[in-house]
């Protein structure tokens, strides 16, 4: 018997275990199935909300958090260079560019492959995780989408960090 062939029963479903990490952390949450939660969870920039879904299939957990921007047809090919820019400074997960929606995305999914469970702590991670990422980026695709700057400009000026107080 191979390794991908044995089958291990779950103790609890990977989805329960993001719904305890957001009532602990005391994030909106709502289950729109067994599968599924939303959570949102206040950034710097805006409020961020992070869908997360279970794949069964893939044992997976995947998780998805749009940015409440829309890109123009426009300003698309200049998006795109920024997400390719943006995601070669990526360790965990990765951003996308929804076209049929213009939406830009943040993605990222957690293998839990033959009856592994999360914990709490791989889950909190997962989801601040998210939220560093998707603020750290946000101005970029802002300063790109609604000021018309290029992708290295967007960059530039948004990972400008300031040293000590005025």
């Amino acid at each position: 018997m191979s390794l991908i062939e044995l089958e291990l029963e779950r103790q609890a479903h990977p989805v329960d275990v993001i719904e305890h990490v957001a009532a602990l952390e005391d994030w909106s949450f709502e289950r729109s199935g067994d599968d599924e939660i939303t959570v949102s969870i206040a950034g710097s920039w805006c409020d961020y909300h992070v869908s997360v879904s279970w794949m069964e299939d893939v044992e997976a957990l995947h998780l998805a958090c749009a940015f409440d921007l829309k890109v123009s047809d426009q300003r698309r090919a200049e998006v795109m260079r920024l997400l390719a820019i943006v995601n070669e400074q990526m360790l965990l997960g990765h951003f996308d560019l929804w076209s049929g929606e213009g939406v830009v995305m943040y993605r990222h999914a957690l293998l839990l492959t033959g009856g592994i469970e999360p914990s709490a702590r791989q889950i909190g991670a997962m989801l601040v995780g998210a939220i560093e990422s998707c603020d750290r980026y946000y101005q970029a695709f802002q300063f790109v989408v609604w000021a018309g700057r290029s992708a290295q400009e967007a960059l530039e000026g948004a990972l400008f960090e300031t040293v000590g107080n005025a």
